[in-house]
């Protein structure tokens, strides 16, 4: 029953394992116009999104640096942010949480014929030697993507995929929707060759102080060399923030040096930042940080 454990104090609560039902009633009262919270009451789909798309990189935060213990509570956060788009869906007679659960198993079911043979959940493979490989399993999955983007009437191979994604991460996206349909580089040494092509095309454009195009020849540069990390199997968004954090760490490592001798980065000579820079790296790539 939904909300069962609202009678209960909270002490008991912290002992006692609770549902999605008490979740889901837990929002019904925050949404509750009369007796509910006046900031969440409020709130619209539109509203939510960005701490929707904060909750996303808390959690992705916390797998990188592996913090287990708190990653429960982000993924806690997360699921709050489907429930409370759910509630307000549901307020509008839209859809509810069943059928987003009901949407997602469907679909899901559809997509793995080769472990749901019969279209059912309760159905198995009886003969899982005779699975398909990866790269089959791919192909497949492809295939019923491409049919159900007919079905809704989108033509291009690219239609579905968000214009709200992080730009590393749509751009990787296409290429690699691109690319299981034939249209890709054969080797590293073409995508090498292209980078050297778009950094000579950019070297021009900024001799010329043409803006425009410095603008035009950075993003194809950039573009580039994510279909180079896509080849080598990285994935750009998490080398870039990889490389970031690697910065961060050394530029903190700067700092605090400056500070202990009294000295400010303003005031600093570029040949001492230099120098510290050096060390900090040398330092930090010796103790793996």
């Amino acid at each position: 029953m939904i909300g069962e454990t609202a009678t209960y104090p909270l002490e008991y609560m912290r002992n006692k394992l609770l549902s999605i039902d008490d979740l889901v009633f837990l929002m019904e009262r925050l949404r509750d116009p009369i007796s509910g919270c006046p900031w969440d009451v409020k709130q619209s789909f539109n509203s939510i999104v960005p701490y929707t798309l904060e909750e996303v990189y808390e959690v992705i935060d916390c797998i990188e640096n592996c913090d287990f213990k708190h990653l429960k509570e982000e993924l806690g956060d997360l699921l709050f942010q489907i429930i409370f788009y759910c509630n307000l869906a549901d307020e509008k007679n839209l859809f509810n949480l069943n059928d987003v659960i009901t949407c997602v198993v469907e679909k899901l079911i559809s997509r793995h014929p080769h472990v749901f043979p019969d279209g059912k959940l309760s159905s198995k493979n009886l003969n899982p030697k005779e699975q398909l490989n990866t790269e089959d399993i791919k192909k497949k999955w492809e295939e019923i993507k491409s049919n159900e983007r007919k079905k809704k009437g989108q033509n291009s191979i690219l239609a579905d995929i968000p214009l709200a994604l992080p730009s590393l991460m749509r751009a990787q996206k296409i290429q690699k929707r691109a690319a299981t349909f034939g249209f890709d580089w054969k080797t590293n040494q073409e995508i090498f060759n292209k980078v050297n092509e778009e950094v000579s095309e950019l070297s021009e454009a900024i001799s010329k102080n043409d803006i425009e195009n410095i603008n035009e020849e950075l993003g194809d540069l950039m573009f580039t060399v994510v279909n180079l990390c896509r080849h080598l199997n990285v994935d750009a968004e998490v080398a870039l923030r990889g490389s970031t954090k690697k910065f961060e760490r050394r530029f903190n490592y700067i700092e605090r040096k400056l500070d202990k001798d009294g000295q400010t980065l303003s005031d600093t000579k570029p040949e001492l930042l230099e120098m510290l820079w050096c060390e900090a790296k040398e330092k930090l790539v010796r103790n793996k940080l």
